[in-house]
């Protein structure tokens, strides 16, 4: 939005007309704004208070994110053009000029990328002994090291594919490793197709040490590239290699299955992951110096134009780069260690303590072992009857999986909503699906067109004459590993309306039947939608009234167009709108009459701010919320998603001063999003406060 849309609206708004909330210049973009936050996870690669082996891992993140945006929303839009779309979101820019707006800011970010690692992080690396030897820098004994390394792990496996009408051009992996490969001569056949394709093994690393007898630095390391660079020639014997150039090629890695035709999700998944590796091919990553000719003759084979060229100054995908903090014993270039802490009131028999108050879990900070514990002690507890929970994300080998599978074998009645769909994870979803049904669990796979993305663990006891729920609720998934990188909430308790809640949405997921009304909970897609735009037209009533209204958001998106709308109104009423959003904001703040009471942030540091938290003023008589969903079209209309009140005085005003408010506080972290949609990193003018780094001292050891 320019100056002169800002100056129209607000011209309307002095003038007291009625405005128009559905204008396209009061919202960004979706996919943009993603970019942006993937660009400000980026830059905390730059930062200098950042450890360096940090600082590098930071900068494969950013990789990472941006591998998968071109798998997922480039790939998406892609689709749109090609068959024809024009549909436009609210900000109403067609597919084709959103993809334009993505080529754009998309090259600069890897451009970015390269500078970074080329102009600083490497000569910091090299300065503390961590270096990365090119085969011109070999010496002797290193050279006949790697000649031997050649003929002995990658020779073997290696196959070449000389390009001819006999030998078409080879399927290419989705992100793998390649090299197109020019020659000169004829071969023992009399072939001379003068091109030729070399494909890296997936089998061996691509990053890999010398000894250490053999290095002149603490560490050193050759790419696997290089090692293929220095002797390809050996693959085409009696031929005459005239270029070699790596390249890799993103592609679509959607899944599509057809909810209406397959009677057997897992089994129509399961035919479906083999063909992600080859989806449609969306950008082509070759280095800086690979010629034109062969650039516009894989272009032409995969059906790209310029747009999609990335032309890189180093490897192609810095992700080989990740193993890296792993392989060097240096504690001193990473975040220092820390303990997280587990809360004063857990005895060793957690049932006893959750009947004693609600536990709540503030995740890193915060142990995740009592959750791990909470089914632990279920599946080994004689008096435990049930154990249902939703899995969405667990990783491979889970400890919840292993205590599900112990309580399923030992008799007790296990029922497990697994969502296959959960996007890079159904492989691993289907193999413990398959393992829980194998020990006895009942396994169901949510509700068709709806993603189970709530996390929710019930556990039914025995307790003298009665049955008493216990439960967990999650703003995060269930893996224990991300539990250590991620900030979630987590709830323990017995509240007896919780309990009955979360028994309901069980039955909902498990069998047939209306919704039914809950009495604590809000629920995707049935209560929290309208529950949260009565909360917010609340607050909206009460500065119509005079009275002082606040709302406070920390979420991961925000793109939900009625939600905007509805606080673009209590911002106009004179509602106080505090939002931290850590990725894509579609709502603009500081618009001159409409959104100027609406803030918003977003928090990036060494943890990944993943809670979902909601709080609302209502008179004095505030309402606090926890909850598995965003505030998008697609969590609070086509998922299944939880949102529980956090009623527990104390715990309420935790979540307040140290969920929301002090990351309010926070200027050193924080990034401060613009009416023109820019975001401007804080910087700290008097006491530097970062939120993340005082919870670490509040609640860690």
């Amino acid at each position: 939005m320019n100056t002169n849309q800002s100056k129209t609206i607000s011209q309307q708004t002095d003038d007291n007309k009625e405005i128009d909330l559905t204008r396209p210049e009061l919202y960004i973009n979706r996919e943009l704004s993603l970019l942006a936050f993937h660009r400000r996870v980026l830059i905390q690669a730059k930062d200098k208070n950042m450890p360096l082996l940090e600082c590098l891992r930071f900068l494969c993140i950013a990789c990472t994110n941006l591998d998968e945006f071109f798998e997922v929303r480039v790939a998406a839009l892609k689709e749109q053009v090609a068959f024809g779309s024009v549909q436009a979101g609210a900000d109403n820019m067609s597919p084709l000029e959103v993809l334009n707006n993505i080529s754009i800011d998309a090259h600069d970010f890897i451009e970015e990328q390269y500078q970074l690692l080329n102009d600083k992080l490497f000569p910091a690396l090299e300065q503390e002994g961590i270096c990365f030897l090119k085969r011109d820098q070999w010496n002797k004994a290193q050279s006949k090291w790697v000649r031997d390394y050649f003929d002995n792990e990658l020779l073997p496996i290696l196959s070449p594919i000389g390009l001819d009408i006999a030998h078409p051009f080879p399927r290419t992996l989705n992100k793998s490793l390649n090299f197109i490969v020019s020659l000169k001569g004829k071969d023992a056949f009399g072939r001379d197709s003068g091109m030729a394709v070399v494909q890296a093994p997936r089998s061996l690393p691509r990053l890999i040490p010398l000894p250490s007898e053999l290095s002149e630095h603490p560490h050193e390391f050759i790419f696997l590239s290089s090692i293929l660079h220095a002797y390809v020639e050996d693959l085409f014997p009696g031929m005459k290699v005239t270029g070699c150039y790596q390249f890799r090629v993103t592609r679509n890695s959607h899944l599509f299955v057809d909810e209406e035709e397959i009677d057997d999700l897992l089994r129509a998944l399961e035919g479906e992951l083999p063909g992600r590796r080859y989806g449609d091919t969306v950008r082509l990553e070759v280095p800086d110096n690979c010629p034109d000719k062969m650039i516009n003759f894989l272009l032409k084979h995969f059906g790209l134009n310029k747009q999609d060229l990335y032309q890189v100054n180093g490897p192609v995908n810095l992700n080989r780069l990740l193993p890296l903090p792993d392989l060097v014993n240096r504690p001193d270039l990473k975040f220092p260690s820390f303990t997280p802490s587990l809360p004063a009131c857990l005895h060793h028999d957690l049932f006893s303590s959750i009947r004693e108050g609600d536990i709540l879990l503030h995740h890193p900070f915060q142990s995740f072992s009592p959750v791990v514990d909470f089914v632990r002690q279920a599946a080994a507890d004689p008096q435990v009857l049930a154990i249902k929970q939703t899995l969405y994300r667990t990783g491979a080998k889970s400890v919840l999986v292993d205590a599900l599978l112990e309580a399923a074998r030992s008799g007790k009645e296990v029922t497990v909503v697994v969502e296959l769909r959960a996007r890079f994870d159904e492989e691993a979803n289907i193999g413990l699906a398959s393992r829980l049904q194998e020990a006895g669990a009942h396994v169901v796979y949510g509700v068709v067109g709806y993603k189970t993305h709530a996390k929710m663990i019930m556990v039914v006891r025995r307790e003298g004459k009665k049955l008493q729920r216990y439960v967990h609720l999650g703003t995060g998934n269930y893996h224990d590993r991300t539990a250590r990188v991620y900030t979630d909430y987590g709830l323990l308790t017995c509240n007896k309306d919780i309990g009955e809640d979360v028994h309901k949405m069980f039955m909902q997921l498990t069998s047939l039947g209306r919704s039914t009304k809950l009495k604590k909970l809000l629920q995707s897609p049935f209560s929290l939608y309208t529950g949260l735009i009565e909360r917010i037209d609340r607050e909206t009533e009460a500065a119509r009234q005079g009275k002082p209204a606040h709302i406070i958001a920390k979420i991961n998106a925000l793109t939900e167009s009625q939600i905007i709308r509805a606080l673009y109104k209590a911002s106009m009423a004179g509602v106080k709108i505090d939002l931290i959003v850590r990725g894509i904001c579609c709502l603009r703040p500081g618009i001159p009459g409409i959104s100027d009471n609406i803030h918003v942030r977003s928090i990036v540091g060494r943890f990944l701010e993943h809670t979902r938290t909601f709080y609302f003023l209502n008179e004095g008589n505030s309402e606090v919320f926890c909850a598995s969903a965003d505030w998008m079209t697609r969590n609070l209309l086509k998922r299944v998603e939880e949102c529980y009140p956090i009623e527990n005085l104390e715990h309420k005003n935790r979540v307040i001063e140290q969920g929301l408010k002090l990351y309010l506080e926070d200027n050193t972290q924080a990034w401060i999003l613009d009416s023109e949609g820019h975001y401007t990193r804080l910087q700290a003018e008097t006491t530097p406060i970062s939120a993340q780094q005082t919870l670490l001292q509040l609640l860690t050891h």
